[in-house]
């Protein structure tokens, strides 16, 4: 079974004591946008839990836009959803899977014992489609999460420093093309790119309506890549890095590093190399 699970799936799910469901809906630039949403209306069942809250540790001089969290009070709240060794999680948001996918990531760095999904296409097409929704908030239930970091999930800034330009190594930005050539940049401080990274733009992993592409897809999209000893994907704040670190290991590749800080971490350091068009 792939990672990406359809809408009818998951619906048929939702009696299931063992599956637990994860509300991820956030809007960079309006950080309650999401959290609202969920009051209004969530997949029954579904728990909150917020990118810059529970998703994210708090900014400092380094570590980029959205720090990784404190693992152990990550682990705390999704013990309070009752998962357990052995359960399944299902994440959604409503941009793509960005969200969601983050949580994916952090759920296999943190080495949780359950299976991890996200769900296609979202929660608007989920309430469109005439699935269930409700406004009722469920409660905390006795769970059990143990941390268990797995390192070679992450690459740190030394890393990808000492990765430019090495033989087997590819580094992967997921920005849209005009942030990554340095044409455009609306969110960080300083236009460009790391040295001998390639764009691959992380909305390319969805077709034209929003799904994600089937796997086979995604294999064409990565057959460059093949052959590559080891790669290292960022984005602008380590969020929409993981729907490409999904979508690849998706495709077959099981080297793939997501570099968490990613450029806005990259930019802290004055002596850093930039790279432009």
């Amino acid at each position: 079974m792939r990672t990406i699970v359809s809408m009818k799936w998951l619906a048929s799910q939702l009696e299931q004591q063992d599956v637990t469901v994860i509300d991820c809906r956030f809007v960079l630039g309006s950080p309650e946008a999401g959290r609202e949403a969920y009051r209004q209306g969530h997949i029954p069942g579904a728990y909150y839990f917020h990118l810059e809250e529970d998703l994210s540790g708090p900014k400092e001089e380094h570590g980029g836009r959205h720090p990784l969290p404190d693992f152990e009070a990550l682990a705390a709240k999704l013990a309070s959803t009752g998962i357990k060794p052995g359960g399944t999680i299902v994440a959604y948001d409503d941009q793509g899977g960005a969200m969601s996918s983050r949580l994916w990531w952090l759920l296999k760095y943190i080495g949780i014992e359950a299976s991890i999904f996200v769900m296609d296409e979202g929660f608007t097409k989920w309430k469109e489609a005439g699935y269930p929704v409700t406004e009722e908030i469920p409660p905390s239930r006795p769970g059990e999460v143990t941390v268990n970091l797995q390192p070679q999930l992450l690459a740190s800034m030394e890393d990808v420093k000492q990765r430019i330009g090495r033989e087997g190594v590819v580094l992967i930005d997921s920005r849209e093309e005009p942030r990554f050539r340095g044409l455009a940049e609306h969110i960080d401080p300083v236009a460009g790119h790391i040295p001998s990274a390639i764009n691959l733009f992380w909305k390319a992993n969805l077709d034209a309506e929003g799904r994600w592409k089937p796997i086979k897809e995604q294999q064409a999209r990565f057959e460059k890549l093949q052959g590559a000893k080891e790669l290292i994907v960022y984005c602008g704040s380590g969020v929409t890095a993981c729907p490409n670190v999904l979508a690849l290991e998706e495709a077959g590749f099981t080297n793939v590093k997501l570099y968490a800080g990613s450029w806005s971490d990259w930019i802290t350091y004055p002596d850093n190399p930039v790279a432009k068009a």
